[in-house]
């Protein structure tokens, strides 16, 4: 007897991760993390400085793709999973 895989499910949410950064361009990519994420900036230098790290989880895929955007224009390397 063979078993049906159950129909998967088509993904609503998504994740962002920072995976690397220009280094000329750190400090664009603290300010943008900072305005993106409302953090203070130690918070803000800590996370771009611990890359690659997830930056935000759960966001809908419009939300995900606007934040990669802003932060591959300030010189992040973000992906969406």
């Amino acid at each position: 007897m063979v078993e049906k895989a159950a129909p998967k499910a088509d993904k609503t949410h998504f994740d962002v991760e920072l995976s690397k950064f220009d280094a000329a361009g750190k400090i664009k990519v603290i300010k943008e993390i900072r305005a993106i994420l409302g953090l203070g900036l130690k918070e803000a230098k800590e996370l771009v400085e611990s890359a690659p790290t997830w930056i935000a989880k759960e966001l809908k895929k419009e939300d995900c793709e606007s934040m990669i955007e802003k932060l591959k224009a300030a010189g992040g390397e973000c992906k969406m999973v």
